[in-house]
């Protein structure tokens, strides 16, 4: 999503098996969610501790930490709680992104706030997850947050979802609590668009079904939090049918070796690229094949996402930044009027016939707001039909008109493709991120 401006980038190490000569490890994203004191700074800690992705001097310094503090206990928080507020607080307040890897996966976490007035936070968070961890307090159930959390994630379209039944230590393992929660989130979820969910008990501080299996946990059949995320498929869930690849550069090396190269450099955002494909460029409308795919030092024969290549063509056709490259009889219809969602970000509201940036894939122009339709109640789904204006973490649907046509999807059908930022042009603040559901 156009919102992880702030995301990690994925790097030449983080490419599919096809695109290098030795198999790679492929990467999964995903972001976690809970109430405050449901355990996920300590349990994100635990799965950086127990995979050994932390540094001895790391270690040393939340030891020497806790220590300092009379804790009982390494407190394994302290490793994604890196500012000096969330520790004082005890609370995480921005997105920390952490990395590691175990021999199967890498992965990127990122660790999202779960108070209400960070809701633009854990959006940007979770934009680009493939899959999303709420974590809930056995002794407490499901809260408000919780349902929340777990509607922002469907919102956003992440398409796994992980229940991790925390602090299960403190109730005495009770096989019936755990029946309980999943049952009752079972039920929830029926009304969200959660396409695949897991329901796991675990106890973060102990490591209990984290990595290891527990034995405190016999009638419990399921897989470790571990097992699962190093299994879970995701490949499928990207768009390989419809061929989108958004141009970021023109690549026009001035050397002599290189003096008839053109090429145009982006990200894959959907479909498969290969070589000889007949392609349309937008909005131009110009078609031409491509004559080669490069990556990095080497031509390969096909590109998808979330690859970052270079695109040659057959023909010198005109091709610059914001344009796209997609199939002839496959393409995205340019439009000017999109119907979409989205979470407001800043202080001063949203308001009908307000003027902002708006930044598609890259593709940059201005909107206005021609009408806000409803804001959404995120906790209990109501559509809030009279509102006039949408304040500082709220999620609306509202209409907007560009002043030039962008090449979109829906969201629901391309996250790259169908999402979108807002942005003030006076401060160059990003104030809105939307996903996108129809374009007229």
């Amino acid at each position: 999503m156009a919102t992880a401006e702030t995301s990690p980038e994925i790097t030449a190490d983080d490419m599919p098996v096809i695109a290098t000569e030795k198999p790679q490890m492929d990467l999964l994203r995903f972001a976690t969610a809970g109430s405050v004191d449901d355990g996920k700074s300590t349990l994100i800690g635990r799965l950086l501790f127990d995979s050994k992705s932390i540094f001895a001097d790391q270690l040393e310094a939340i030891e020497n930490t806790s220590e300092a503090r009379g804790d009982d206990y390494v407190d394994l928080s302290l490793l994604t709680d890196g500012l000096r507020s969330e520790r004082e607080q005890g609370i995480t307040i921005d997105v920390a992104y952490r990395y590691f890897a175990t021999p199967q996966r890498k992965f990127i976490i990122a660790d999202t706030p779960g108070h209400i007035q960070y809701t633009r936070n854990m959006v940007t968070g979770a934009s680009t997850a493939d899959l999303g961890l709420v974590l809930v307090d056995a002794r407490n159930g499901l809260t408000e947050q919780s349902r929340r959390h777990a509607v922002l994630l469907s919102l956003l379209r992440v398409p796994h979802l992980v229940l991790a039944i925390n602090k299960m230590d403190l109730v005495d393992w009770d096989e019936e609590i755990y029946n309980k929660i999943h049952a009752e989130f079972t039920q929830f979820a029926t009304k969200l668009n959660i396409p695949d969910l897991e329901v796991i008990p675990i106890s973060a501080l102990q490591g209990d079904n984290v990595v290891n299996r527990s034995e405190n946990t016999p009638w419990y059949e399921g897989p470790t939090l571990m097992h699962h995320l190093e299994h879970v498929h995701v490949a499928s869930d990207r768009d390989l049918v419809d061929v989108r690849f958004p141009v970021q550069y023109v690549v026009r090396p001035k050397s002599d070796e290189f003096h008839d190269y053109r090429g145009y450099a982006g990200q894959v955002a959907g479909g498969v690229l290969k070589k000889g494909d007949e392609v349309i460029v937008l909005p131009s409308g110009m078609t031409s094949r491509i004559a080669g795919i490069d990556l990095f030092d080497k031509e390969v024969d096909q590109a998808f996402p979330p690859m970052s290549v270079t695109v040659r063509l057959e023909d010198d056709v005109d091709v610059s930044r914001g344009d796209m490259i997609a199939r002839v009889n496959n393409a995205p219809t340019p439009s000017q009027d999109i119907d979409a969602m989205v979470c407001w970000m800043t202080n001063e509201p949203l308001r009908p016939r307000q003027k902002l940036a708006i930044k598609h894939t890259t593709r940059n122009g201005r909107a206005l707001v021609k009408d806000i339709q409803y804001r959404l109640d995120i906790n209990t789904l109501h559509r809030d039909q009279e509102t006039k204006e949408l304040g500082l973490n709220e999620i609306g649907r509202i209409q907007l008109r560009t002043t030039v046509p962008l090449l979109v999807d829906e969201y629901s059908k391309n996250r790259t493709t169908g999402s979108f930022i807002l942005i003030d042009e006076a401060t160059g603040v990003t104030v809105g991120a939307g996903m996108i559901n129809s374009a007229g």
